[in-house]
């Protein structure tokens, strides 16, 4: 279908087209590159792309576009505009179409338009940007729904920063606004603050796991202690220990859907740790967060990462630290 026609019948429906006037009237706004009419070209492949924020990784994103076939990728956030659509359509190219759909209120989460779109897509890619909004705009709708049998139609997911954050069995919310701090969780990890939520995506891969993002550029080790804890302590007895995922800014590890994962760095040096709740407690304790030992592996781009397990093949370093008094120490 010809783009002037595609953008004029979805003005017929309804839908917001960018650019717009005010988003306080919008519902759903929807940016379009290419025509997402035709068959991808390639093989479609599952797979997960999970990525810490700030710049994309060049050969990262290359990777997920291959697993969608080279054909339609949807984005979605609930802020900001269309420039996730521009990016992959014309800077990184060889995709068929690009649409990003922008939900400004959970409505939009049952627009007929967006599902179906979902339905047809080829890679979904959750953009960053306040977690809490995704949390309230689609936890418990059929976006959420759709995202889940997207995976499990064997088609590739990814998600950066907070779409990052959305990913795991377990996730950090931010649903007061507030981004914890390391030393903030580890002096109240089972406070308000921590704000661990569930119950949104569904992921075999990342079952048990629970992510961060921006990871050691913002100093979120402690943090991610935290989260552990206190999702831990919501679980049965008799349940496995959790796993966190800390990406580092600029990071991405490509998982494939046999749950191996390789990391993508765009700076030497960076890459993915993964934290073992194994030395985490799992009973609630007022106060500060006490670990005697608690394990951290270290991935870097010779690495191989298996989920959901949290095993690392050739790890960059392998670090024990404790926790006490509101601080974490790497122990010898």
């Amino acid at each position: 279908m010809d783009k002037g026609l595609w953008i004029a019948a979805m003005a017929l429906s309804g839908i917001v087209l960018a650019p717009a006037d005010s988003a306080r009237a919008k519902v759903l706004e929807v940016y379009l590159e290419g025509d997402p009419t035709g068959s991808a070209p390639a093989p479609v492949s599952g797979g997960l792309l999970l990525m810490g924020g700030g710049d994309h990784d060049i050969d990262a994103m290359r990777w997920f576009i291959a697993k969608a076939g080279h054909g339609h990728i949807v984005i979605l956030r609930a802020s900001l505009h269309g420039e996730a659509s521009t990016e992959f359509y014309s800077e990184l190219g060889g995709v068929l179409s690009a649409e990003t759909f922008v939900t400004h209120r959970r409505s939009a989460s049952y627009n007929k338009r967006l599902l179906e779109a979902l339905r047809k897509a080829d890679g979904v890619f959750i953009a960053g940007g306040d977690q809490a909004r995704y949390v309230r705009r689609w936890r418990g709708t059929p976006i959420a729904e759709a995202l889940d049998a997207h995976v499990r139609a064997g088609k590739p997911l990814a998600g950066t920063s907070a779409g990052l954050a959305m990913l795991g069995e377990y996730l950090y919310g931010c649903m007061d606004g507030h981004s914890l701090t390391g030393p903030e969780g580890l002096a109240d990890p089972y406070g308000k603050r921590t704000t661990i939520e569930t119950d949104f995506l569904h992921l075999d891969l990342l079952k048990g796991v629970i992510t961060d993002s921006h990871f050691t550029e913002r100093n979120r080790l402690g943090r991610l202690f935290a989260f552990i804890a206190k999702a831990q302590a919501s679980r049965p007895a008799d349940a496995p220990p959790l796993i966190g995922v800390g990406v580092d800014e600029g990071a991405s590890l490509a998982v494939e859907p046999d749950g191996t994962g390789h990391v993508y760095p765009t700076v030497a040096g960076t890459g993915v740790s993964i934290v073992s709740g194994a030395g985490i407690g799992r009973v609630k304790v007022a106060g500060s967060l006490t670990a005697a030992r608690v394990r951290v592996t270290f991935a870097g781009a010779q690495s191989v990462v298996h989920l959901p397990a949290g095993d690392v093949d050739t790890p960059g370093w392998v670090r024990d630290y404790s926790a006490g008094g509101g601080t974490i120490m790497q122990l010898p």
